[in-house]
């Protein structure tokens, strides 16, 4: 896939709607609405980035050591933004604060455990 021509069309499922409706709240909240205005901007420029090199992004360690290698990821200081190549789209999965327990998110989120 390296190599194609053009950009691909970056869609975000509803779970990665409501992780960023989420990111943005809990920023507003506890330091201020500027600061989540900015970082929402600065987690869509990743976001949109993957439009031109989606390939780019690495395979989550966590489910590597399960055998999967359907999807990958890309950050923004602690949020990990994980996603698929599935042609010529980009499908995002989950935006989510890298600390918290990923191998728990990630079973919940994308292998429905």
């Amino acid at each position: 896939m390296s190599g194609r021509a053009g950009r691909c069309k970056v869609l975000l499922t509803q779970g990665a709607e409501q992780d960023l409706e989420s990111i943005h709240d809990s920023i507003a909240e506890f330091d201020s609405v500027a600061n989540a205005n900015h970082l929402l901007d600065r987690l869509m420029e990743v976001v949109d980035g993957l439009a031109r090199s989606p390939e780019r992004g690495s395979y989550p360690k966590e489910l590597v050591a399960l055998g999967i290698k359907e999807y990958r990821q890309t950050a923004f200081k602690p949020y990990r933004v994980v996603y698929r190549v599935l042609g010529s789209r980009v499908v995002i999965y989950l935006i989510v604060d890298g600390r918290r327990d990923m191998q728990s998110v990630l079973a919940r989120r994308l292998l429905g455990a």
